[in-house]
């Protein structure tokens, strides 16, 4: 499957970075990735991405003041933030941000990718409309 969709990937931890992107490219999207929030907002300018997937917790600056300058762009892209964070006033801060969803680590892969497939076919028939039914949160691989 390929597509034209861009994806920015901010994530500053090395190893998640490369596995997020090396699962991210196998399925066929075009992959830039960022270290950490003040370059990834600079590549979310400049490289108008059709969805951004942050974490929240990076040094320099971190997941919630790169979505905030997200939502100020002239077209702002999709947002899936992914935290190791189990606290639920995070992700009631990043809802009300409007991210279009919440990934909690560790997730399995096929998690990430339907979340990324669900998030981008929002765009195209505006309306949330699983392809395969409901994506479940809480499947654990072993």
């Amino acid at each position: 499957m390929s597509t034209d969709y861009k994806i920015l990937l901010i994530e500053d931890d090395r190893e998640i970075s490369s596995t997020l992107s090396g699962v991210i490219k196998s399925a066929g999207y075009n992959i830039i990735v960022a270290p950490n929030g003040l370059e990834g907002q600079k590549l979310a300018q400049t490289e108008n991405p059709d969805l951004v997937i942050t974490d929240m917790m990076m040094p320099k600056m971190g997941g919630f003041p790169v979505l905030e300058n997200l939502k100020s762009l002239p077209s702002p892209p999709k947002v899936i933030m992914i935290t190791a964070n189990e606290g639920g006033r995070h992700k009631a801060y990043a809802e009300m941000l409007g991210v279009d969803d919440y990934l909690r680590k560790p997730f399995a892969m096929d998690v990430f990718l339907d979340a990324i497939a669900r998030v981008l076919a929002k765009d195209s028939n505006d309306e949330e409309k699983p392809e395969k039914g409901p994506v479940t949160r809480s499947r654990k691989k072993s």
